[in-house]
């Protein structure tokens, strides 16, 4: 546990003096103070998060987490497991949704294999940090160990590191895993206290049997396996998912290297619930894209207390609301960055 120990003492609380003089610099620019209102907001963020009064975003990068899920048996989704295995392979081809979006924000997308039930050819979009061929089914035992549930941290971790180190400034997270909307629902009810059926959705269409289906198999994880909400490790072994450990560990890792990271939909919040639950700090460090119709996301948004930065009704997962998220982003910073000032503009302020 030393690389997620050493993550957790990096990350830091923002520096209020920074928010201070971006607001300064917001309030100098050819505009009525707060006429931007998000997207000024979402400037001193980037500020405070980069320590840099003139942020640069410039290069881009989506991380798609990908892994399978035990509990599929108990047939909570309407897709069979190897459309996991299928879709990592339409990321690495270019054809999948979020490689639209990525190629239309200028964004790299890099594939992360964190448990797939399926051996893939070597490929440099793909890396390779499978723990395992899937988790355990969570109704019957914990879905993984705690050292796996560290290693799944700690590989996101390593990610992050790797791509923070190729020079890439901001971050989406994004996600692939048929059945991961059960342990999201799941981790989503434990962190937040609140019943399963009101965080549990229909995730890729199942119908009013299947929804049944789900909510008793989350009922069931969590009565069998008892996790604590207080410790996200132990929420992560118990009722996770691997894909969902290496979101938690991108965003840690994120917010120990002060770079901002762009939160997806619900699957990628139940990672941000983990990343919280062990560093309550590397909130700030976070940016909400949007807010996905499972009707989990937004309780687990309140927990972290974000709000999302639009609503277009996605469900879709993969990184595309992040994608999205990243251009709105990089709009603020460019406000920040290449408006005038009033004395520059030879514009009158008001009297």
């Amino acid at each position: 546990m030393e690389k997620l120990k050493d993550t957790i003492k990096k990350i830091q609380s923002p520096d209020p003096g920074l928010l201070e003089k971006a607001q300064t610099k917001l309030d100098d620019l050819t505009k009525p103070q707060g006429s931007l209102g998000r997207l000024e907001e979402l400037a001193k963020q980037i500020v405070s998060i980069t320590g840099d009064i003139n942020p640069k975003i410039d290069k881009k990068a989506v991380l798609v987490m990908a892994g399978d899920h035990g509990v599929v048996k108990d047939g909570v989704s309407a897709y069979p497991q190897e459309v996991t295995m299928q879709m990592v392979l339409n990321f690495l081809g270019g054809g999948a949704a979020i490689n639209v979006l990525a190629r239309h924000i200028g964004a790299e997308v890099q594939v992360v294999d964190m448990g797939v039930a399926a051996e893939f050819d070597p490929d440099p979009k793909l890396l390779n940090k499978k723990i395992a061929s899937g988790t355990n089914n969570m109704t019957e035992e914990p879905a993984m160990s705690e050292a796996q549930a560290v290693r799944a941290l700690e590989a996101g971790i390593e990610v992050a590191g790797t791509m923070i180190d190729s020079g890439y400034n901001i971050i989406a997270t994004g996600d692939m895993g048929i059945g991961n909307t059960t342990p999201s629902s799941a981790i989503t009810s434990v962190i937040c206290n609140t019943k399963v059926e009101e965080v549990t959705g229909f995730g890729t269409g199942i119908d009013q049997e299947g929804l049944k289906k789900k909510i008793e198999a989350i009922k069931k994880a969590v009565l069998v396996n008892k996790p604590d909400p207080k410790n996200g490790i132990d929420v992560l072994s118990k009722i996770g998912g691997f894909e969902i450990g290496g979101i938690a560990g991108v965003i840690l890792g994120c917010a120990a290297n002060r770079i901002p990271v762009v939160i997806d939909g619900f699957i990628s919040s139940a990672g941000a619930l983990i990343a919280h639950a062990i560093e309550p700090k590397c909130a700030h460090y976070m940016i909400p894209s949007h807010c996905s119709v499972e009707k989990g996301h937004s309780i687990a948004l309140a927990h972290l207390g974000l709000t999302p930065l639009f609503d277009f009704d996605m469900r879709l997962g993969e990184g595309t609301g992040a994608a999205i998220g990243i251009s709105i982003t990089e709009a603020a910073v460019k406000i920040l960055n290449e408006m005038a000032t009033f004395s520059s503009a030879g514009v009158s302020t008001k009297n």
